[in-house]
């Protein structure tokens, strides 16, 4: 699926982008909420306004996890078992919206990205992010 460069040049972007994960992560998820309302509807209990802090620390948390899976794609399902169990059992989060996610979290990363965001990284990262997403969506099954 990816590529030993594309694997690397992954990693090395997400090395690079775990300094402003807060940011990235909720203007992420801010972009989803906007744009698909429906998947409001897991985080009512929360401020999900722009730059709040529920925002800001589940922003940072999904951009932490992403990062830590980027380090060995290859064990990707073992990294994130915790989080299948969860999302799955205990959040019982519609697998769709990883999918969702996944979208807006690459024209995210194009935005802050600007030029460094180039047709082969764009690439990667979307083959990488839709595995991310299926992981997740693992236990549903």
């Amino acid at each position: 699926m990816l590529s030993k460069k594309e694997k690397a040049l992954i990693t090395e972007v997400w090395d690079k982008l775990t300094p402003v994960a807060e940011d990235i992560g909720s203007e992420a998820l801010l972009r989803m909420f906007t744009t698909f309302p429906g998947t409001k509807t897991y985080f009512s209990h929360l401020d999900i306004s722009p730059r709040s802090p529920h925002l800001l620390s589940h922003g940072e948390k999904i951009v932490q996890a992403i990062a830590e899976g980027a380090k060995d794609i290859s064990q990707l399902a073992v990294t994130l078992e915790p989080l299948q169990t969860l999302h799955a059992y205990t959040l019982r989060i519609v697998p769709t919206n990883f999918k969702l996610f996944s979208h807006c979290m690459l024209v995210t990363l194009a935005c802050h990205m600007g030029d460094d965001f180039t047709p082969v990284l764009h690439a990667a990262m979307d083959k990488y992010l839709s595995a991310f997403a299926a992981v997740l969506s693992l236990k549903f099954r």
